[in-house]
């Protein structure tokens, strides 16, 4: 049996798109100091009184909206990545599993690691699917390994990827997607005022301040995107996207933008999220729905809005993973 592990872990989802696995979902999610900073009894109030009866029923809607045969698209994605990720680190290393867990929902990351050891691995790699840190992403992933081995006698050796936001094959694969996108839908006129949006997830502005380093990972992988794309600030703008509650969040907003770009009578907006590994609720209803209608109310002249798709399994951005996987495990697992 493998004695070391990889565990993929993505932001989580819920069990189906109904009001109570959805309400059960946003409570974990809500309750997570990581996300929300306000004194935990007074949120607490808040959350189970207004927000949880009204926001269960609606976010519900949305899942129900975009969800997939075999379940959410976030839970179909993740899997597929850590299926293509066990091929290829199988390939040199044979004795290291590749394992997948969801930070919020199933299968928890306490479960998963429960599991390994249990199977004999004692060495384990985190690898938070967030190819940008942040506080509210990787941070809460350690944290949830941290109360883990705060509850284990028997700890297993860790390691963590912390964010790869300009890996060259990351770029590359990112670079890949839009233009495979552009050959399939035609390729925006950048110099008649068509715009590419890379729309990353938000976080207030407080976190930012207080020394959350997102924001400039962020700009890193956009900065390294658009000289791989050959494209300026102009044709190529960074948006924050997915606001919520009424604390000042980074700007500018993805959705107010796409606004401003059909009131200026842009005829095409492309929108790329390189912050999202997979395909989920915020990309796929937020962006391809709520976005795109925003867009078609405010264009006079009718014009195109493209969501482009995330990595995925895209065989490229699994490459790149592998690659960070390999360097992060170096010493634990020799080539075979």
């Amino acid at each position: 049996m493998p004695d070391t592990a990889i565990v993929w872990v993505a932001l989580g989802t819920p069990d189906s798109a109904t009001p109570t696995d959805v309400r059960r979902y946003l409570r974990e999610f809500l309750t997570d100091r990581r996300i929300v900073e306000m004194n935990p009894i007074m949120w607490r109030a808040i959350l189970e009184l207004f927000i949880l009866p009204r926001r269960a029923k609606a976010s519900a809607s949305k899942y129900a909206s975009v969800w997939l045969d075999e379940g959410s698209a976030l839970l179909v994605h993740t899997r597929a990545q850590a299926a293509a990720l066990s091929d290829l680190i199988s390939q040199e290393h044979a004795d290291v599993e590749v394992a997948w867990a969801m930070r919020y929902g199933q299968p928890s990351v306490a479960s998963v690691l429960d599991r390994l050891y249990a199977d004999g691995v004692r060495k384990v790699l985190v690898a938070p699917a967030y190819p940008q840190y942040s506080q509210t992403t990787v941070g809460s992933v350690y944290d949830a390994v941290a109360r883990h081995m705060l509850s284990s006698r028997d700890q297993m050796e860790l390691r963590f990827v912390r964010s790869f936001p300009s890996h060259p094959l990351y770029i590359e694969a990112l670079a890949r997607r839009i233009e495979t996108t552009w050959e399939e839908e035609g390729r925006p006129d950048f110099d008649n005022g068509d715009v590419l949006l890379l729309s990353y997830h938000g976080i207030p502005v407080s976190m930012a301040d207080a020394g959350d380093p997102y924001p400039r990972e962020c700009e890193e992988t956009t900065h390294a995107l658009r000289a791989r794309l050959g494209l300026n600030e102009t044709t190529c703008r960074m948006t924050y996207q997915s606001k919520f509650g009424p604390a000042e969040w980074l700007t500018p907003a993805t959705i107010d933008t796409v606004a401003q770009l059909g009131r200026e009578g842009v005829k095409r907006v492309d929108v790329a999220c390189p912050g999202f590994a997979a395909d989920c609720l915020e990309t796929l209803e937020e962006i391809g729905i709520l976005n795109r209608e925003k867009y078609a109310e405010t264009s006079s002249d009718q014009g195109r809005f493209v969501r482009i798709p995330c990595l995925n399994d895209d065989p490229t951005f699994m490459d790149a993973v592998a690659d960070v996987i390999r360097t992060a495990i170096a010493g634990w697992s020799d080539p075979d």
